[in-house]
Formats: C-alpha cells, sequence, structure tokens
C-alpha cells in the first residue's frame, strides 16, 4: 500500500499542528482588527508575517499593533482578496518623495494620507 492509503484521517475535532505562528500586522477599526497587506515594488499585492515581534517592531516601528497567526490562516484571510503571495520578514522601501520646494517627505495613500510602504526583499 501507498503511505497515503495508510495514513487515517484525522478526527474532526482532533488537533491538527498548522505550522509555526507569525506575527502579523494589524490595523484598528471600529469592527474589531484587520490584517494589513502591503504592496510589491512592483505593484502587486501581498500578505505580510513576521518570525519574531522584534522583526515586527524592527521593520514597523513599536507602535504596530500585531496578532499571531498560523501561514495557512493568514492565506485563508488573504485569499478572498486575490492576494496569494506572502513575505515572511520583508524588508520596508519608502523612497523619499523630493518636493520642488520643500524637504523630502514619505510618499502617502491619497485616501487617509498615511505614509505608503514598498516591500522589498
Amino acid at each position: 500500500m501507498s503511505p497515503s492509503q495508510t495514513t487515517e484521517d484525522p478526527e474532526p475535532l482532533q488537533a491538527i499542528p498548522a505550522g509555526r505562528c507569525l506575527y502579523v500586522p494589524v490595523r484598528s477599526g471600529p469592527l474589531g482588527s484587520a490584517a494589513r497587506f502591503f504592496r510589491t515594488a512592483l505593484g502587486g499585492r501581498t500578505a505580510v508575517a513576521f518570525t519574531t515581534e522584534q522583526r515586527l517592531v524592527r521593520t514597523l516601528g513599536p507602535a504596530q499593533e500585531w496578532i499571531r497567526l498560523s501561514e495557512p490562516a493568514l492565506r485563508a484571510l488573504a485569499a478572498p482578496l486575490g492576494i496569494t503571495t506572502l513575505r515572511i520578514d520583508p524588508r520596508l522601501s519608502a523612497p523619499a518623495a523630493r518636493t520642488p520646494t520643500g524637504p523630502a517627505t514619505a510618499p502617502t495613500t491619497p485616501a487617509t494620507g498615511a505614509p505608503h510602504y514598498l516591500l522589498i526583499g
């Protein structure tokens, strides 16, 4: 028999390991927390997670809220939005935008005015 024929399906209430827990950046809203999704340098949408809280804080800052999710859970949240890419421990790049008369400023998202970051790595 092949290995797939000899293994039994788990019972419905039996705990199945979901893999390691990752630190996932979230934003708070009126209905609770929502995962933050980012854009790659080429404009594609991607989910982001970190292997440690320290890496998340180093990349996104100490004010960034987070939750712990397994990789399959994060992928399940992203899939209905058409997001299939997951970056683990990415570095963020926010190139300074120069204005003709003022100092360099971080690019912002038009709707919210929040800094707009691109992912690298």
